[in-house]
């Protein structure tokens, strides 16, 4: 018995300790923290320059007076250790190639800055937030299906081809048409191409799409040399179950893996998967961006 009320006395101790030590790390220039919290950041566009508004910021990067706080799951209500004004930047963030592992900061658009007054143990909010396409973005690719010529080609031995869905068809994602390419048991393979060929910049290059398949798709580049060509797959993409979803390819790395080449294609293709009598591919709204430099500006 008297052990255990030894025992006892000294675990009583030792949390009084830990107390102790608790409100004393909340003393002095460490103090409780306050708070911020962001709802959502949208996108606004010059749409005949840049495209659809369509996006799919998943995180805010964000800086308080540059220094880097964390990235953060939207919406999102984190604790920052500052009290007054205080200049907030906040990144849209994305899933690169659609993979939650490679989150990061998208380097085309708009850093949103604002002014916030921190109160300790108080919530600033930011609510909902606008950006857009950073000025130096290089549109070099856009498609919208809303023109009766389009801008990509089937190949020759491609056995699918594109149509303009319906005016008013619920299959449309927005505008007046998307793309659509139906699979069967005869028409099981498909294959198209970018029109024109690209300069190669020296610079970041991403594709940015939205889709809706019951079928998988690949996505990829074709580069091209003086005397050769080499076509690179770089993503493919998964079965949506009737969900139209938004992805940032970036085709950086596959633009720069060979030496001697200068101008690339985007392409996409596949089979009609296996166990599927009918498929359905839907896109819209194909972008590519890179980043304006002296070298793609003269071409």
């Amino acid at each position: 018995m008297i052990l255990r009320k030894s025992q006892h006395y000294i675990c009583f101790l030792l949390l009084l300790c830990v107390i102790v030590s608790s409100c004393e790390k909340f003393t002095g220039d460490q103090s409780i923290p306050a708070y911020l919290s962001i709802d959502s950041i949208y996108i606004t566009t010059d749409y005949y320059r840049q495209g659809t508004t369509s996006q799919n910021i998943t995180d805010a990067w964000v800086y308080v007076d540059d220094e880097f706080i964390g990235a953060f799951e939207l919406p999102a209500r984190f604790p920052v250790l500052k009290s007054g004004k205080h200049t907030v930047k906040v990144w849209p963030g994305i899933k690169k190639n659609g993979i939650a592992a490679t989150r990061g900061s998208y380097e085309f658009y708009v850093p949103v800055e604002k002014q916030v007054n921190f109160s300790l143990d108080s919530t600033s909010r930011m609510g909902v937030m606008r950006s857009g396409y950073q000025s130096a973005t290089n549109f070099t690719w856009l498609e919208d299906f809303d023109n009766v010529s389009l801008t990509l080609d089937t190949t020759d031995r491609s056995s699918a081809f594109i149509q303009h869905t319906q005016p008013g068809s619920p299959l449309t994602f927005e505008g007046g048409h998307s793309g659509l390419v139906e699979l069967d048991s005869i028409h099981d393979f498909f294959e198209c191409t970018t029109h024109d060929e690209y300069i190669i910049p020296l610079a970041p290059v991403y594709l940015e799409m939205n889709f809706n398949l019951t079928n998988s798709l690949t996505v990829g580049v074709i580069t091209y040399g003086n005397t050769t060509l080499i076509q690179t797959p770089v993503l493919t993409l998964n079965p949506t179950n009737g969900v139209w979803k938004k992805v940032y390819i970036d085709l950086t790395n596959s633009l720069n893996g060979y030496t001697g080449m200068s101008t690339f294609r985007v392409y996409l293709g596949t089979f009609k998967d296996s166990g599927l009598k009918e498929s359905t591919i839907l896109f819209d709204n194909f972008k590519v961006v890179t980043r304006q430099t002296s070298q793609n500006s003269k071409n």
